[in-house]
């Protein structure tokens, strides 16, 4: 008889992804290299398109005066005013409201189980709007503060209205989506009728605030946002794992133990204050949480478009781009993201009627 042979190492695995993991102090995290890479790209593209805001306008200013105004208080006081007061604040809030509206779409997305799913379609933007119109116009108060207290209570209220009408014998995707669509018109007539009910004056006041438009913000008001927004991206890395696993069905994920009524609320509440936060500092900026996850899905080649960091990277560089194009043609930025977001919308209708034949 032949020897037996000795048995060969069996052969590794390739998943068609690199990976490596990371371990520290008790946890593990899977990191995937094309995330990384994405993610490093986008922060370069985010730093560079900034720093084109930062030198160019009506003062235009080298890549040199902009660093020394930004890290010299004793540099240029004209160059610092410009610099420091007026165009950082507008680039920060670029940057801190669109990847707040790309995490939010990103959650609706997730729980529609559809690229449609953004607040921008299932009504919450428009509750935040109403509310935000309700302060400016029957109260009569343009406070930061309490402006932004109605768009976070017309956002709340809306958003539960819209759970408790979609909700029968648990929360299904598309109805969800549908309930939100007819909530969100009828909201959006109620908007109209409250300022045509006004004088002139009040009228244009509420409608040019909800053009959408990051002029005339400073660092008075972008301090309470950014520590709004750090809290509830905090609260949103709780809900992703949950999320995940919910959109293989709920019965796969009571298998694994996820709660799917209690997991929905959550990151239904968390979508909504993230929507509502931007609508009150800059009015409603639509089409930002309807492409950014998609667009950062296909980046990644993600099976999700819940990935919070590339996902967020990809809202800010679409805000601070079209917030750019904003001040060079003297439009509000919210008057630009609907124009391109228009025809991305049309786009990927026709895409998903052609997956579909």
């Amino acid at each position: 008889m032949p020897p037996a042979r000795a048995p060969q190492p069996a052969a590794p695995v390739h998943f068609g992804r690199t990976t490596r993991t990371w371990r520290r102090w008790g946890l593990a995290l899977l990191i995937d290299r094309r995330t990384v890479l994405v993610c490093g790209a986008l922060a370069l593209a985010v730093l560079a398109l900034g720093s084109l805001t930062l030198a160019t306008g009506s003062r235009s200013l080298t890549l040199g005066q902009v660093l020394t105004a930004l890290v010299d208080p004793d540099s240029d006081p004209r160059n610092r005013l410009v610099v420091v007061t007026w165009r950082l604040p507008r680039l920060l809030f670029a940057v801190v409201c669109g990847a707040a509206l790309a995490v939010s779409g990103a959650i609706f997305q997730s729980l529609t189980r559809n690229p449609l799913g953004s607040p921008d379609v299932i009504g919450f933007s428009a509750g935040s709007y109403a509310g935000a119109t309700v302060v400016l116009v029957l109260i009569g108060t343009t406070d930061y503060l309490t402006v932004a207290a109605g768009a976070l209570l017309g956002g709340a209220a809306t958003a539960l209205l819209v759970y408790l009408l979609a909700y029968r014998n648990g929360l299904q995707p598309f109805r969800l989506i549908i309930v939100g669509i007819a909530v969100g018109a009828g909201l959006g007539s109620l908007t109209s009728m409250l300022l045509l009910s006004v004088n002139a004056q009040q009228a244009m006041l509420a409608a040019t605030w909800g053009a959408g438009s990051l002029s005339g913000l400073g660092f008075e008001q972008l301090q309470p946002a950014v520590l709004v927004c750090a809290a509830l991206l905090l609260a949103t890395v709780g809900v992703v794992r949950p999320l995940a696993q919910l959109e293989m069905g709920d019965d796969t994920a009571l298998a694994l133990g996820v709660r799917a009524h209690r997991t929905r609320l959550a990151a239904t509440v968390t979508g909504v204050a993230l929507t509502a936060l931007v609508t009150a500092a800059v009015g409603p900026i639509a089409f930002v949480a309807l492409a950014a996850p998609q667009i950062a899905q296909r980046l990644t080649r993600g099976a999700t478009a819940l990935r919070i960091l590339p996902t967020a990277l990809t809202g800010a560089l679409l805000l601070v781009a079209a917030d750019f194009v904003a001040q060079r043609i003297d439009l509000p930025v919210g008057v630009v993201t609907v124009s391109v977001g228009g025809l991305y919308l049309a786009w990927l209708l026709a895409r998903q009627y052609a997956a579909r034949r």
